[in-house]
């Protein structure tokens, strides 16, 4: 049951952040609720699933420019999910480029800040360890 209650509290929080950047760049638009949730569900299915093969395939070039291409290939799962979700449009590459960073940002402060009063989410020490 509490992993139900993590999916839909990831869930509700890529739909925030999401919705906040449709306010905040002109170029991303969402026709409807519906297509703002979709879209927050497909996007995390896109990062748990395609991301980390596009990673995988785009390691040589990700290490050659020290990891700045993993912010290309955010703006591109980020285009994907526009493409395949009927409703949600994104007018340029630059315009998902920008926003997947937004995005990425607002969904680490507003994580940060739910999880703040969660007691699973404090690093336990094991007892009786010497830790140099």
């Amino acid at each position: 049951m509490s992993h139900l209650v993590t999916f839909l509290l990831h869930w509700a929080l890529t739909a925030f952040s999401l919705w906040l950047a449709d306010r905040v760049f002109r170029g991303l638009h969402f026709a409807d609720a519906r297509s703002l949730w979709i879209s927050a569900l497909l996007l995390g299915l896109a990062n748990a699933i395609v991301r980390p093969v596009l990673v995988v395939l785009t390691l040589p070039l990700t290490l050659i420019t020290f990891g700045l291409f993993l912010l290309v290939i955010n703006a591109l799962v980020l285009m994907l999910v526009a493409r395949l979700v009927r409703g949600f449009t994104i007018a340029s590459f630059g315009t998902a480029f920008w926003a997947s960073l937004f995005i990425a940002f607002v969904s680490l402060v507003v994580g940060a800040l739910v999880s703040l009063g969660d007691p699973g989410s404090q690093v336990q020490m094991p007892q009786g360890t010497v830790w140099l």
